[in-house]
C-alpha cells in the first residue's frame, strides 16, 4: 500500500498506521484501534487543530492510566484537509483497512453525513462529538455536542425577552447552517416573533459589506450569525468596522466554539451573545485540571475550545463504556452507553439519553467581554429536546435518519 496516496497526520506522538490486519480475533496484547478524522488543515483548521490535539492527549491519558481492559489505544489519525470526498475515502480507510473499533470523526454536519452510512455499513461505533443542527438518529451514532434546544433556543429566548422580536439570520450554506436557520425560525415563531430575512452563505465567502447595508435598512431588534469557518470571522470584523456593533445586537451559534474571540479584538468581539457546553473561564476543579494538564503537554491552554473539550468528553464517555462492558464488542459497548452512562468532563456532566443517542449537557448563556467567554446564566443537564420529539431508538432501534423541523 503506497504510503505516498494517504494523508499520514503524527501529532503529539500519535501517529496514523495503516495496518491491514486480516479479520480475526485481537489478541490481549493487540491494541484497541480508534480512528479520527479531522480539518487539521483547510478552511477548517480554526476547529480541528485543536480537535485533533484533543484526541491525542485523550487517548496518551487512557494509556497512560493502563489503557482500556489490559489493551494500549492506537490512535489512527487522518487530516480531512476540509475536503468531504478525503472524508469519505479515509472513513473507509479507517473501516476497511485500518479496521478500528470505533471511530470519532467529523466537524462538520456535510462531514458526518459523508461518512455516517460507511460506519453503520461496517458496524464500526461512530462518535460524532461536535454542536449540530440536531435530529441524526442513528443506534450506531452517538451525538455528544449540544443542539439548537440546548444552545439556540436560549439565545433566542434571552434576545427575544432583552432586545424585541424582530430578527435577521446569517447562516452557512450547507446542512448545519440550513436547518440551525430553521430551528432559530421555529423558536422565534414560538414566541410570535419574526425572522425579517435569512441569508446564506458558502464557506469561503469573506465578504459581508452588502449584508450589513441590508441589516442595516431591514432595522432588527438583533441578528443571529449561524456562520462557519475562517473566511466567516470576517463578517464580525466587518460588522463592527460598519459601527454596527453598537447599533444592533449581535448573538452567534457558533462564534468562540472555534476561539473566534482570541482572533477578534476586544473591541470588535465585545456584546454577542452565545450559548454553548464550556467556557474556559468556568471555575470548577475538572476544567482547572484539564487545562493544566493540556498546557503541561501543548504549552498553551489558550487554544482550547468547545469543540475539543466535546471531543475529548466523547472520547472518555467511550472508553468508560469499554471498561463497564468489559469488551471493545460494538453490542456489548452500545449496550452499557444505552443505559444513560455518564462520565464528568471539563463542562460538566456527560449523560447519554438512550432515547436519542445525544446527551444531556450543562448549558451556559454567555457574552464576550474582553476577549473572553464570561457566563451569565447556567443551565444544568439541558436535554436534547430537539431531537428527542423525533427519535426513539428503544422503540425504533433501525431507525436510521436526519429529522428536521417543520415550520
Amino acid at each position: 500500500m503506497a504510503i505516498s496516496r494517504r494523508t499520514l497526520l503524527n501529532t503529539a506522538g500519535a501517529t496514523a498506521l495503516a495496518t491491514g490486519l486480516p479479520v480475526r480475533r485481537a489478541r490481549a496484547d493487540e491494541p484497541i484501534k480508534l480512528g479520527a478524522i479531522e480539518d487539521n488543515s483547510g478552511v477548517l483548521d480554526i476547529y480541528g487543530k485543536p480537535i485533533v490535539m484533543a484526541n491525542a492527549m485523550a487517548v496518551d491519558e487512557i494509556n497512560a492510566a493502563g489503557g482500556l481492559l489490559g489493551r494500549k489505544v492506537q490512535l489512527f489519525q487522518y487530516d480531512s484537509q476540509s475536503d468531504i470526498a478525503l472524508y469519505t475515502k479515509y472513513a473507509q480507510q479507517l473501516v476497511r483497512e485500518d479496521k478500528v473499533d470505533v471511530a470519532h470523526a467529523g466537524i462538520t454536519s456535510a462531514s458526518r453525513e459523508a461518512m455516517r452510512q460507511t460506519y453503520r455499513r461496517a458496524n464500526t461505533l461512530y462518535f460524532y462529538n461536535i454542536l449540530y443542527e440536531g435530529g441524526v438518529c442513528d443506534r450506531n451514532c452517538f451525538c455528544t455536542g449540544t443542539t439548537p434546544a440546548q444552545a439556540v433556543e436560549p439565545i433566542i429566548d434571552y434576545a427575544m425577552k432583552k432586545w424585541g422580536n424582530k430578527t435577521y439570520v446569517l447562516a452557512a450554506d450547507y446542512n448545519y447552517g440550513q436547518i440551525t436557520a430553521k430551528w432559530v425560525a421555529h423558536y422565534v415563531e414560538e414566541r410570535k416573533g419574526e425572522v425579517q430575512k435569512t441569508e446564506f452563505f458558502p464557506l469561503d465567502v469573506s465578504d459581508f459589506a452588502s449584508t450589513i447595508a441590508k441589516i442595516q435598512d431591514a432595522g432588527p431588534n438583533f441578528v443571529v450569525a449561524a456562520l462557519v469557518g475562517g473566511a466567516h470571522i470576517s463578517f464580525f470584523r466587518q460588522w463592527a468596522a460598519s459601527g454596527m456593533n453598537k447599533k444592533i445586537p449581535l448573538t452567534s451559534t457558533t462564534f468562540g466554539v472555534g476561539n473566534e474571540h482570541l482572533a477578534l479584538s476586544a473591541a470588535e468581539g465585545d456584546g454577542i451573545l452565545i450559548a454553548g457546553n464550556y467556557s474556559p473561564e468556568l471555575d470548577t476543579p475538572a476544567n482547572k485540571s484539564f487545562l493544566a494538564a493540556w498546557a503541561k503537554r501543548y504549552g498553551d491552554a489558550k487554544v482550547v475550545h468547545e469543540l475539543a473539550v466535546s471531543q475529548y468528553q466523547g472520547i472518555m464517555l467511550w472508553a468508560e463504556a469499554v471498561r463497564k462492558a468489559g469488551s471493545v464488542e460494538h453490542d456489548a459497548v452500545v449496550k452499557v452507553l444505552e443505559t444513560g452512562l455518564k462520565i464528568e468532563g471539563p463542562a460538566g456532566t456527560v449523560a447519554v439519553e438512550p432515547k436519542t443517542h445525544h446527551c444531556a449537557l450543562d448549558i451556559h448563556l454567555m457574552v464576550v467581554k474582553d476577549q473572553k467567554l464570561t457566563i451569565i446564566d447556567t443551565a444544568k443537564q439541558r436535554p436534547p429536546s430537539d431531537t428527542a420529539q423525533y427519535c426513539d431508538l428503544q422503540k425504533n432501534p433501525n431507525d436510521n435518519k436526519q429529522y428536521e423541523v417543520k415550520i
